[in-house]
C-alpha cells in the first residue's frame, strides 16, 4: 500500500490529504494527517495471528 501525505487546495476546511493508493482522506491539519498515518502504519505492522479452522 502506498501512503502519501500532501497539502491540497481542493477542500479549504481540510487542506491536508492522506492518499492510500486510490483512496483519499482529508484532514484539517498536517499533524492530524501524520497522526493518522502513524496509527495506520502501526496497525498494519502489528502481528495478525490467523486462527486455524479445524
Amino acid at each position: 500500500m502506498i501512503i502519501q501525505v500532501s497539502a491540497s487546495s481542493q477542500k479549504p476546511g481540510c487542506p491536508w490529504q492522506v492518499r492510500l493508493d486510490q483512496h483519499v482522506v482529508s484532514f484539517r491539519s498536517e499533524a492530524e494527517a501524520r497522526t493518522f498515518v502513524n496509527t495506520l502504519q502501526t496497525r498494519l505492522q502489528a502481528p495478525h495471528p490467523l486462527k486455524q479452522l479445524g
